[in-house]
């Protein structure tokens, strides 16, 4: 027994030294090829504040994917990526209808009137849809939206069937329009959050955010800026008679870079701290959180796709300037309701050539380095960024791989689902990566990632462990060198430590490029689709190591493709 113990060591070290040489050499080879090496230091004894999971929120247009097949699946797996609570936000949960799942399209049916005008309220898919996410310990953005028909000015034409291709502004019907009744709208308000509390109980539904509409500046609200304030005073009001402790928040605007966002917002800004409530008369509105949007802006370029992070990154950062002009207002938490490379996920590659990022691993690298930017942004602007929504779900019974900003399809995880698994398993301190790189926050935001490649890492620590996430991005799909990186940490403990090495390339981590070898099966096989589970899973790029650790400092060398993905995880005991 104790020669095959002894036998199981030697073997077990020869692998873990085999996995270390063979990173070596990969970075040799790297080298050898006229790619200088990049050195990022990471200084574990310097704390830079808290990382707090601003990743773990997510949502998308169509609420009744929710419980259907694929939808449940996949907020099963997001429920469990980190510690954090994962907060979910979606459209038309007050949208007339039968409840049919259709794309850029929900509805729950939960006001309709009688013969004679009187309210009629029906929780039942309301409901389903928020068990779906209680049951799992996830936490709904409750979207106070959108008008139901029998409440509407314009009622008909009601229901859209948009598709991609079509023209995007067909979705804009009478769900868009400001209600005929305010006091009718306030009281479905009224008994939606005291039916909230007596299904759920008070303190759950205290831990939820409440909020208003989707978008009021273009199309979504086809009333006018006065009349989505007057709602927000009416909506705030029966909110907070219904649970004084709910938190109710807004206006969600697009982003804030644009000038037709920002005369929406700061009127808005303006009137709750300065107006007159349309409800009480006082001055002022309830506001317990402030939410706006930010979008990239990708196209296509001699033939490929070229992201811009720096739109996006503008619009936060104009979006946090904003805030912190209202010394009322800038501690309030700020949640970007949708922060994505671009603006609609439901517009399939196979129409919009410019979203052909989506299915592999530039949508993975751009989310890793867009997220370690927002924790910049806000610190730079001294605001309190809660979450940043990334808008992003699945599409029942669509075509594989079709190309939509989801993160999964047919039940099957993307690569850019595996970044914030890594997220999930990153300690809560955030501490210091020395920023004499190609690109910091600024330079980013300002010229986005068009000469260099972004070559950087998002670090952080516990009293147990450390992670360091590193990325090799670049706004032009094209191939590129890899990256010969040498991750120089200091401020390790002298003891032991662990290293395991996970990646998102090509070849890791990566179900588009397993369904592409295939020969892209219209519909894989049952034996292929667990194959494609298998690939669409976070996978270790090597063997656990034992780290060698000097005078509490040590290297670690690798090689990191063009678009890919490393987090280096440390342990120790």
């Amino acid at each position: 027994m104790n020669q095959l113990k002894t036998k199981f060591r030697r073997v077990s070290s020869a692998l873990l030294l085999s996995t270390f040489y063979l990173a070596t050499l990969t970075n040799c080879l790297a080298q050898a090829n006229g790619e200088k090496p990049v050195t990022i230091q990471v200084d574990l004894a310097k704390s830079m504040g808290p990382l707090k999971p601003i990743w773990a929120w997510f949502g998308y247009d169509e609420p009744n994917y929710t419980y259907m097949k694929d939808g449940k699946k996949l907020l099963t797996e997001l429920s469990t990526i980190g510690k954090a609570p994962v907060y979910v936000r979606v459209h038309s949960l007050l949208v007339t209808g039968d409840g049919e799942a259709a794309l850029k399209w929900g509805s729950t049916n939960a006001y309709t009137e009688d013969a004679n005008g009187k309210p009629v309220y029906n929780w039942t898919i309301v409901d389903k849809i928020f068990d779906t996410f209680i049951q799992r310990g996830m936490k709904p953005i409750a979207q106070i939206g959108f008008m139901p028909q029998a409440l509407s000015v314009k009622p008909e034409p009601y229901r859209h069937h948009w598709k991609p291709g079509d023209n995007y502004n067909d979705i804009y019907l009478g769900w868009a329009y400001p209600p005929k009744d305010y006091n009718k709208w306030a009281e479905l308000v009224y008994q939606w959050v005291k039916h909230s509390v007596k299904r759920y109980g008070q303190k759950e539904v205290e831990s939820w955010y409440w909020e208003l509409w989707n978008e009021p500046n273009i199309s979504y609200w086809k009333g006018t800026v006065d009349e989505y304030i007057k709602l927000y005073d009416y909506t705030a009001d029966a909110v907070k008679r219904a649970l004084p402790t709910a938190r109710i928040g807004g206006p969600e605007v697009t982003g804030p870079g644009w000038e037709g966002s920002r005369k929406f917002f700061i009127p808005f800004m303006e009137h709750v701290v300065n107006g007159k409530n349309y409800v009480t008369g006082e001055t002022g509105s309830p506001i317990d959180f402030i939410t706006f949007h930010a979008k990239g802006a990708p196209k296509v370029v001699d033939g490929h796709v070229q992201m811009n992070m720096g739109t996006q990154l503008r619009d936060i950062d104009k979006g946090f300037e904003i805030v912190a002009s209202y010394p009322k207002l800038k501690n309030l938490p700020i949640i970007i309701g949708e922060s994505d490379p671009e603006g609609c996920a439901a517009c399939s590659e196979d129409v919009n050539p410019e979203n052909a990022y989506r299915n592999g691993t530039m949508y993975s690298s751009y989310t890793a380095a867009s997220f370690a930017r927002k924790y910049d942004l806000a610190q730079a602007r001294s605001v309190n960024l809660a979450g940043a929504v990334t808008w992003a779900f699945e599409f029942e019974n669509q075509p594989w791989f079709r190309g939509f900003r989801d993160l999964a399809t047919n039940g099957v995880d993307k690569p850019v689902l595996n970044v914030f698994r890594m997220f999930g398993m990153m300690p809560t301190t955030r501490v210091e990566v020395k920023n004499d790189l190609a690109y910091d926050y600024i330079r980013v935001r300002d010229e986005s990632v068009r000469k260099e490649a972004d070559i950087n890492a998002l670090a952080s620590k516990n009293d147990e462990s450390a992670a360091v996430m590193v990325w090799n991005y670049h706004d032009d799909n094209v191939a590129g060198p890899d990256a010969s990186v040498s991750l120089r940490l200091s401020g390790l403990p002298n003891k032991g430590v662990t290293v395991h090495h996970y990646r998102i390339d090509q070849k890791f981590s990566n179900s588009y490029e397993a369904w592409k070898k295939m020969g892209s099966p219209k519909t894989p096989t049952k034996e292929q689709i667990a194959e494609l589970e298998k690939a669409g899973q976070l996978q270790q790029f090597a063997a656990p190591q034992r780290l060698q650790v000097t005078n509490q400092e040590a290297t670690l060398n690798f090689a990191l493709p063009r678009q890919g993905v490393s987090l280096l995880k440390l342990t120790w005991n």
